[in-house]
């Protein structure tokens, strides 16, 4: 693909739009089950935050764990190649937190 012949289309590629970010946010230094994900991000539907989370496990940036239990109990976490990410996830959130009143006006 021709974006992916410049770092940032690569990067916004694979962790870019709406949901991941707040995934991979939520993920650094944790393990969270789906529903915990789910409470986090309630704007999201549980299809479109199943979706997501198959695409950063395809990527090989998070971990699927799930448990041999009834009911099953399904658990993520950051691999170690998601974990190099949080410098970059650190930055956002400072960003957002010095220019939220500008963009929000709180």
């Amino acid at each position: 693909m021709e974006e992916f012949n410049c770092p940032v289309g690569l990067t916004t590629g694979i962790i870019g739009g709406k949901w991941k970010p707040l995934i991979l946010f939520y993920l650094q230094g944790k393990t969270l089950r789906f529903s915990e994900l789910h409470q986090r991000i309630p704007k999201t539907t549980k299809k479109m935050l199943t979706q997501r989370l198959r695409e950063l496990e395809s990527d090989g940036i998070i971990r699927r764990k799930v448990y041999a239990q009834v009911p099953p109990r399904v658990e993520y976490s950051l691999t170690r190649h998601g974990q190099s990410l949080r410098p970059l996830l650190e930055l956002m959130s400072a960003w957002g937190r010095r220019h939220r009143t500008r963009h929000t006006g709180n």
